[in-house]
């Protein structure tokens, strides 16, 4: 434990089942409780504060999205189709930390979409490895940075250059850049020296060099919100509520514990690890030899988006499976732009937005980096999203 703790007293780490429905080894929530807090507002009330400018999309929160029965048929579906080739990501990527961290690092995964992934990579380096990795779940949040609280509680307990960052997948890039300008600040603030690299599952976006994919998969756990992360809301930085020295905030959603497949989406995934083991020791470390420099081509694809379709304005466009989703469960969209080669890879996609009265344009496959690409609705005016 470095000096830093002794100088003042910083908050301590929450833990399932008392917050979350993971068990304490899988993760250590460097988060506030809100959940006694009324936070949750109707989705185009916070479209129009955020277009605004009046409010930050972090100060509210959506409601849940309650799946329908077909959609949660299509989650098991896409589970018992996907759990494979998860399973053979999570070891690639998993590989690629211990290789470059060694068998000290610590996992500090973005919380939410990161966490069940941060979960994950922690079951692979105990089955492949026996090793017993620290994992804790922070907040990071557009235009706000990482939750510099739970950035001194990690230099507290461990050796920054040790952590490795953990997220479920790219979309443009938005928050590999955010993570790197934020680390940045800190470092010159504190002298405390953590590392920007990011992995990732998928980077579609193609904008960091620690991933298991590049390609445009669907990855169950962006079907859902909650009730596939721990029950664990998407975070929150309201001034109104946290303060200066305590972690970002989020809640625990433990009413909704009927409809939890957090350790389902886990296990399903862990119980295929020994079937990959063998192709990811073999194919591993081709991987991490091949050029695997970010190009950003993503964040070129969403400027032209942005400009072909009149938004003006790249925070509006959210590319890839992951993202498009996030659009159609908890923010206004406005049409979905699909390649037409993309197959069964967006049923659940064209699910939610016909239950939602949202256009699908069907897309040349060569004029679309991605699976598909949600836009939000930007009538709401001009601002930050």
């Amino acid at each position: 434990m470095t000096a830093l703790s002794t100088r003042r007293t910083l908050p301590t780490p929450l833990y399932g089942p008392a917050f979350g429905t993971y068990s304490p080894e899988d993760v250590s929530w460097l988060l506030t409780d809100l959940s006694q807090v009324e936070l949750e507002a109707p989705a185009e009330e916070r479209e129009k504060a955020i277009q605004s400018g009046e409010a930050h999309y972090a100060e509210s929160l959506p409601i849940e999205y309650q799946p329908s029965p077909s959609y949660q048929r299509l989650f098991h579906s896409a589970l018992d189709e996907s759990a494979g080739r998860l399973a053979y990501d999570v070891g690639v990527v998993t590989e690629m930390i211990l290789a470059e961290r060694g068998p000290g690092v610590v996992l500090a995964s973005l919380a939410r979409a990161g966490t069940p992934v941060g979960v994950l990579c922690r079951r692979w380096a105990a089955f492949a490895h026996g090793l017993d990795l620290p994992h804790y779940a922070v907040s990071i949040v557009r235009g706000r940075g990482i939750d510099s609280v739970a950035l001194d509680y990690l230099a507290a307990h461990h050796d920054p250059g040790q952590v490795m960052f953990v997220d479920g997948w790219t979309g443009k890039g938005a928050i590999a850049r955010e993570l790197a300008a934020a680390i940045h600040r800190y470092g010159l603030a504190t002298g405390r020296r953590f590392s920007a690299r990011l992995a990732v599952l998928a980077d579609p976006g193609r904008c960091v060099e620690l991933f298991g994919t590049r390609e445009d998969h669907l990855i169950p756990s962006a079907c859902l919100n909650s009730t596939v992360s721990g029950l664990v809301s998407r975070t929150v930085l309201n001034d109104r509520l946290i303060g200066p020295g305590d972690f970002h905030g989020a809640k625990f959603y433990a009413g909704l514990a009927g409809a939890d497949v957090s350790a389902l989406f886990v296990e399903r995934v862990c119980a295929r690890f020994a079937e990959v083991a063998q192709r990811v020791a073999g194919d591993w470390p081709a991987v991490a030899a091949a050029d695997r420099t970010p190009d950003w081509a993503g964040w070129a694809a969403v400027e032209r988006i942005s400009d072909d379709y009149g938004i003006g304005d790249v925070n509006l466009v959210k590319p890839g499976v992951g993202e498009t989703t996030r659009v159609l469960l908890r923010r206004v969209p406005w049409k979905v732009l699909a390649r037409a080669d993309a197959g069964d890879r967006l049923t659940h996609v064209r699910l939610l937005a016909r239950q939602r009265g949202v256009e699908v344009v069907e897309v040349e496959p060569a004029a679309l980096p991605y699976s598909c690409v949600g836009l939000i609705q930007p009538g709401f005016s001009r601002g930050g999203a």
